[in-house]
């Protein structure tokens, strides 16, 4: 979806038209899954979360402002919400326990463990490192717009990105 499309498609939110909402909805369901499920860590809840994410579309579109930046936007309100039900929730993953412990034995780069899911991969790596993880490859956003979004110097945004990939290489994956 082009920001032209977005801004079009607020507009008739802000006008109450669930047309307006579809559209974004179905333009961007994926990514604020990826975004949700990085930071909560489990498929069922990231789909409540998702879901909750379109239903405050709905009432906070008056806030959006035209900038350039919609996925930015979106990405942000998504981060919060996952964060607020984490909080709330204060829950562990038990998966994350598990792939930590098959990848802190890997010290070798080259070592691979051959097993271990992407799931399991990607819990090895802390809150921050995934979500940008999720931001850089699934939403396709560049470091700039996931500093923007999480109002974190692109710095340390790249150097997070770079652990958080070395982490995934020690566990198999590229």
């Amino acid at each position: 979806m082009t920001q032209i499309e977005f801004e079009a498609s607020i507009a008739r939110i802000r006008q109450g038209d669930k047309n307006g909402l579809k559209e974004i909805y179905e333009a961007y369901i994926s990514y604020v899954y990826m975004i949700v499920l990085g930071i909560v860590g489990n498929k069922e809840n990231a789909e409540d979360v998702t879901s909750e994410f379109f239903i405050k579309i709905w009432t906070v579109a008056d806030t959006y402002q035209a900038n350039g930046a919609h996925k930015a936007w979106l990405a942000t309100i998504a981060r919060n919400m996952a964060l607020d039900f984490v909080r709330k929730n204060k829950r562990e993953i038990p998966t994350e326990e598990f792939a930590e412990d098959i990848c802190a034995d890997e010290t070798p780069e080259e070592e691979v463990v051959s097993d271990v899911s992407v799931q399991e991969a990607l819990a090895t790596l802390n809150e921050a490192e995934r979500q940008i993880v999720d931001m850089k490859v699934l939403g396709e956003m560049s470091f700039r717009e996931i500093s923007e979004s999480l109002g974190i110097p692109v710095g340390t945004i790249t150097w997070r990105y770079q652990n958080a990939i070395k982490k995934l290489r020690r566990c198999g994956y590229e």
